[in-house]
């Protein structure tokens, strides 16, 4: 099933205008903005269409572009965390979500949490996955060396035809990404804001300190990292799970930001995201429809569960991309599953690819 997206307009406290997009049905799911986004090219896109369509597959989702980029008021004078809370509290308000569960993903990290501890009432649960409690200038002197880089070449270089600059983040964010992947990404940068503003979020993001503020959350949370995280360093997720109290912390074994659908750190994140707020996404399937697998099929299912990409796939097996598609697509219809991920997880089950 195709879930569908419908996009509105929010007003946050000092005028600015925000987009917000809906999609799926069911008990309510919040992700506060992170930098930088699209509502339409996300949706779209090979990075992080998979968030979406698992977000939405058994709740209501609710994200928004960030002031500044996507489909938001891009001429904003104030960037900081505050307005950036008042953002999130004029969607949330818009979208008339009560008892919900909020994930902060990257930045969107540090605006949940004041959220949170603004309003515990109407958070049932806290999910923060690859998110920092301090920005770049709040941490040592080398990340910050490094974040001053980076911002120069965004402001000077970003809006150059040369699309090397912004080939270059999304090395950062997704190292182990498919070209298409990265041609992508690099579109985002181009497409989502301007270079200036871009620049200014970053400087905004770099003044971000919420650690004093962690003891006080009250509400359940799932603090998730990957360890390899070269944007947000692992121990920004150590941060957040030993300052929230209760909080529970799972590490994942990758080297990328957003996490890609074709990895197995991405079944887990669905696995335990699933278990903590109680909603079994990706279910447990009949094993025996293994059975109807060809030799070859179960092959390229063990292939997939490693991780693989198609490109990989054919590699190992010596047959084309477009074949491996053409088997994929054979194998997704005897198992009944619509995703990678669901393969992944009925293979896992079955003892493939581990």
């Amino acid at each position: 099933m195709t879930v569908k997206q419908t996009i509105r307009f929010a007003r946050s406290a000092d005028g600015t205008r925000l987009a917000y997009a809906e999609s799926g049905s069911g008990p309510p799911i919040v992700k506060a903005a992170n930098w930088l986004s699209h509502l339409e090219f996300d949706w779209q896109s090979p990075v992080w269409r998979h968030w979406f369509n698992f977000l939405s597959s058994r709740n209501r989702l609710v994200r928004y572009d960030a002031r500044g980029c996507g489909l938001s008021d891009w001429d904003v004078a104030e960037l900081m965390l505050p307005r950036q809370v008042e953002d999130l509290e004029a969607v949330i308000d818009a979208a008339g979500v009560d008892r919900f569960v909020l994930v902060g993903i990257s930045q969107g990290g540090a605006p949940a949490i004041e959220y949170v501890l603004k309003h515990p009432e109407r958070v049932k649960q806290l999910v923060l996955y690859g998110a920092f409690a301090r920005g770049w200038n709040r941490r040592t002197d080398e990340g910050a060396r490094q974040f001053v880089a980076l911002h120069n070449i965004v402001r000077y270089g970003w809006g150059d035809d040369n699309p090397a600059f912004r080939k270059l983040f999304a090395h950062l964010f997704i190292p182990d990404a498919s070209e298409e992947q990265e041609r992508w990404f690099a579109d985002l940068m181009r497409i989502t804001s301007q270079p200036e503003t871009a620049a200014r979020i970053m400087e905004a993001s770099g003044e971000i300190d919420v650690v004093d503020k962690l003891s006080a959350v009250s509400v359940p949370t799932l603090v998730i990292h990957a360890n390899g995280d070269a944007r947000v360093p692992f121990s920004e997720g150590r941060t957040f799970a030993s300052g929230i109290p209760g909080a529970h912390f799972v590490t994942l074994e990758s080297r990328n930001h957003i996490l890609l659908e074709t990895e197995p750190a991405w079944v887990r994140f669905c696995s335990e995201f699933g278990q903590f707020v109680g909603v079994e996404s990706l279910p447990v399937t009949d094993t025996k429809k293994l059975d109807q697998l060809t030799d070859r099929e179960r092959a390229i299912l063990a292939h997939l569960a490693e991780g693989l990409s198609n490109a990989e796939i054919a590699s190992k097996v010596f047959i084309s991309e477009k074949t491996v598609r053409n088997h994929l697509t054979s194998i997704f219809s005897k198992l009944e599953v619509d995703s990678r991920a669901k393969a992944i997880v009925l293979a896992h089950q079955s003892g493939l690819g581990r």
